[in-house]
Protein backbone atom coordinates (compact mmCIF):
# COMPACT_ATOMS: atom_id res chain seq x y z
CA UNK A 1 0.00 0.00 0.00
CA UNK A 2 1.53 3.37 -1.18
CA UNK A 3 0.52 7.12 -1.72
CA UNK A 4 -1.20 7.48 -4.83
CA UNK A 5 -0.48 11.48 -5.02
CA UNK A 6 3.25 10.72 -4.80
CA UNK A 7 5.18 10.11 -8.24
CA UNK A 8 7.85 8.35 -6.93
CA UNK A 9 5.45 5.93 -4.71
CA UNK A 10 3.71 5.27 -7.56
CA UNK A 11 6.75 4.28 -10.02
CA UNK A 12 8.56 2.80 -7.27
CA UNK A 13 4.71 0.53 -6.39
CA UNK A 14 4.40 -0.41 -10.48
CA UNK A 15 8.05 -1.75 -10.27
CA UNK A 16 7.48 -4.13 -7.12
CA UNK A 17 4.03 -4.49 -8.87
CA UNK A 18 5.11 -6.16 -11.97
CA UNK A 19 6.95 -8.28 -10.21
CA UNK A 20 5.05 -9.70 -7.65
CA UNK A 21 3.33 -13.15 -7.95
CA UNK A 22 -0.13 -13.55 -8.88
CA UNK A 23 -2.86 -13.18 -6.24
CA UNK A 24 -0.54 -10.36 -4.80
CA UNK A 25 -1.55 -6.61 -5.31
CA UNK A 26 -0.06 -3.30 -4.83
CA UNK A 27 -2.89 -1.09 -4.24
CA UNK A 28 -2.14 3.07 -3.34
CA UNK A 29 -3.85 3.87 -0.07
CA UNK A 30 -6.21 6.24 -1.38
CA UNK A 31 -8.50 3.48 -3.32
CA UNK A 32 -8.68 1.10 0.12
CA UNK A 33 -11.03 1.01 2.62
CA UNK A 34 -8.74 1.50 5.08
CA UNK A 35 -10.92 1.17 8.44
CA UNK A 36 -11.02 -2.97 7.09
CA UNK A 37 -7.30 -3.09 7.06
CA UNK A 38 -6.98 -1.62 11.05
CA UNK A 39 -5.00 1.54 9.61
CA UNK A 40 -5.56 5.57 9.55
CA UNK A 41 -4.77 7.90 7.42
CA UNK A 42 -2.27 9.44 9.80
CA UNK A 43 -0.80 5.95 9.53
CA UNK A 44 -0.85 5.51 5.56
CA UNK A 45 0.92 9.05 5.15
CA UNK A 46 3.52 8.15 7.42
CA UNK A 47 4.89 5.29 5.92
CA UNK A 48 4.40 2.31 3.25
CA UNK A 49 2.70 -0.58 4.12
CA UNK A 50 2.88 -4.76 3.65
CA UNK A 51 -0.32 -6.51 4.43
CA UNK A 52 -0.68 -9.94 4.36
CA UNK A 53 -3.62 -11.57 4.22
CA UNK A 54 -2.85 -15.28 4.08
CA UNK A 55 -3.40 -17.81 6.36
CA UNK A 56 -4.87 -17.20 9.42
CA UNK A 57 -3.57 -14.12 10.28
CA UNK A 58 -3.06 -10.80 8.59
CA UNK A 59 0.27 -9.55 9.45
CA UNK A 60 0.85 -5.68 8.78
CA UNK A 61 4.40 -4.18 7.97
CA UNK A 62 5.30 -0.66 7.67
CA UNK A 63 8.62 1.60 6.26
CA UNK A 64 11.70 -0.52 5.63
CA UNK A 65 10.02 -3.74 6.88
CA UNK A 66 7.41 -3.34 4.43
CA UNK A 67 9.64 -2.82 1.75
CA UNK A 68 11.66 -6.09 2.78
CA UNK A 69 8.88 -8.06 2.76
CA UNK A 70 7.54 -6.95 -0.42
CA UNK A 71 10.89 -7.77 -1.73
CA UNK A 72 11.03 -11.06 -0.41
CA UNK A 73 7.49 -12.09 -2.00
CA UNK A 74 8.97 -10.95 -5.52
CA UNK A 75 11.43 -13.61 -5.32
CA UNK A 76 14.63 -14.85 -6.38
CA UNK A 77 17.71 -12.15 -5.71
CA UNK A 78 15.21 -9.80 -4.84
CA UNK A 79 14.02 -12.02 -2.57
CA UNK A 80 17.69 -12.31 -0.66
CA UNK A 81 17.68 -8.47 -0.15
CA UNK A 82 14.29 -8.70 1.30
CA UNK A 83 15.11 -11.23 4.21
CA UNK A 84 18.33 -8.91 4.62
CA UNK A 85 16.43 -5.76 5.20
CA UNK A 86 13.77 -7.75 7.21
CA UNK A 87 16.55 -9.11 9.93
CA UNK A 88 19.00 -7.79 12.11
CA UNK A 89 21.47 -6.22 11.18
CA UNK A 90 20.67 -4.78 8.61
CA UNK A 91 16.85 -3.90 9.52
CA UNK A 92 18.64 -1.94 12.40
CA UNK A 93 20.03 0.08 9.27
CA UNK A 94 17.02 -0.13 6.58
CA UNK A 95 14.45 1.99 9.11
CA UNK A 96 16.65 5.12 9.30
CA UNK A 97 17.35 4.78 5.42
CA UNK A 98 13.96 4.49 4.70
CA UNK A 99 12.68 7.28 6.49
CA UNK A 100 15.53 9.63 4.84
CA UNK A 101 14.03 8.19 1.56
CA UNK A 102 10.54 8.98 2.94
CA UNK A 103 11.29 12.76 4.37
CA UNK A 104 12.54 13.37 1.25
CA UNK A 105 10.15 11.57 -1.02
CA UNK A 106 9.31 14.96 -3.04
CA UNK A 107 13.19 15.43 -4.15
CA UNK A 108 13.52 12.07 -5.81
CA UNK A 109 13.45 11.40 -9.45
CA UNK A 110 9.82 11.54 -10.19
CA UNK A 111 8.30 12.89 -7.72
CA UNK A 112 6.12 15.38 -9.87
CA UNK A 113 2.07 14.35 -10.75
CA UNK A 114 3.06 14.53 -14.17
CA UNK A 115 5.70 11.80 -13.87
CA UNK A 116 2.95 9.46 -13.21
Amino acid sequence: MYDGECGFCVRSARWIGARLPPGARVASWQSLELGELGLSRADVAAAVWWVDNRGLRSRRSRGAEAIGRSLVAVGGAWGVIGHLIVHPPLCWLAQPVYALVAANRHRLPSSRAGDR
